[in-house]
């Protein structure tokens, strides 16, 4: 009887402490708003996650649609500025995580800028996670995250050192038009399907050793200072390198001297 009072009592707290692991991504927005640094481990975060609060936003829009053709674009751009820091490691989003929403009804996109440290290691993106346009203007780090469904960096801005290294893809990845103002890492990243790198700016260098790409690389406009480590890298089918410059020169230059 004893030994069942304990057995039972074990068990409460476990499903307690399982319990205690699940958190509302409304609750998480709830701290940011109030300015509360946020910091998770071993989380699995429920809801959607959106870090540009459109909702809250839209209450103080006009509700008619911009839609005149005169209206500059920079009109229906609304930017949330993220101030606290961001840190979640070993994290599971099993909803959408965004920076980014093109709203149709409104006419309005919404985006998100990251003014402090952003930190996603080791975390399972069961959504979509969009972050386009976004700019992280401190050290960033996706490390080890594994990106389930759609994802896009597309114009995004990363002020200082970002990590993607041990990063999975499974779905395309684009970080078209993203700039690097620091050196970046995909070292040791799998991309399961397409990765986009056109037009993307590195002006501190990259490296993609032991990275796999399983489909197409498109680094067409590429522009490349400072590094670039394509060591052991290996792509499943084309590597798109038109008009890309590494240190001035054109990929295959670039390649065929490193080889020498």
């Amino acid at each position: 009887m004893k030994s069942k009072i304990i057995f039972t009592s074990c068990l409460f707290l476990t499903l307690s402490l399982f319990a205690q692991k699940t958190i509302e991504a409304s609750d998480v927005m709830k701290d940011i708003k109030n300015g509360k640094d946020i910091s998770y481990q071993n989380a699995t975060i429920v809801g959607t996650l959106d870090f540009t609060y459109m909702d809250e936003a839209l209450e103080k829009l006009p509700t008619k649609k911009k839609n005149s053709w005169w209206n500059n674009d920079n009109d229906n751009h609304i930017k949330k500025v993220i101030e606290v820091s961001i840190s979640f490691t070993n994290c599971v989003f099993k909803d959408d995580v965004l920076g980014y929403i093109p709203d149709e009804s409104s006419g309005y996109t919404f985006t998100a800028d990251f003014e402090n440290s952003a930190v996603f290691k080791n975390c399972d993106f069961q959504g979509k996670s969009m972050f386009k346009y976004s700019r992280f203007e401190k050290n960033t780090n996706f490390s080890g995250a594994i990106f389930k469904d759609d994802t896009t960096f597309k114009y995004a801005e990363f002020e200082e050192s970002a990590s993607f290294e041990n990063t999975k893809f499974k779905e395309t990845a684009s970080f078209k038009y993203t700039k690097f103002s620091k050196n970046v890492s995909f070292a040791n990243s799998i991309f399961e399907d397409s990765a986009i790198f056109k037009y993307t700016e590195l002006k501190n260098g990259i490296s993609f050793q032991n990275t796999i790409f399983e489909e197409d690389l498109n680094i067409k406009y590429m522009n490349v200072s400072g590094e670039f480590n394509i060591s052991k890298m290996k792509v499943g089918y084309d590597i798109d390198s038109k008009y890309t410059k590494i240190n001035g020169k054109s990929f295959n230059k670039y390649v065929l001297e490193s080889s020498n």
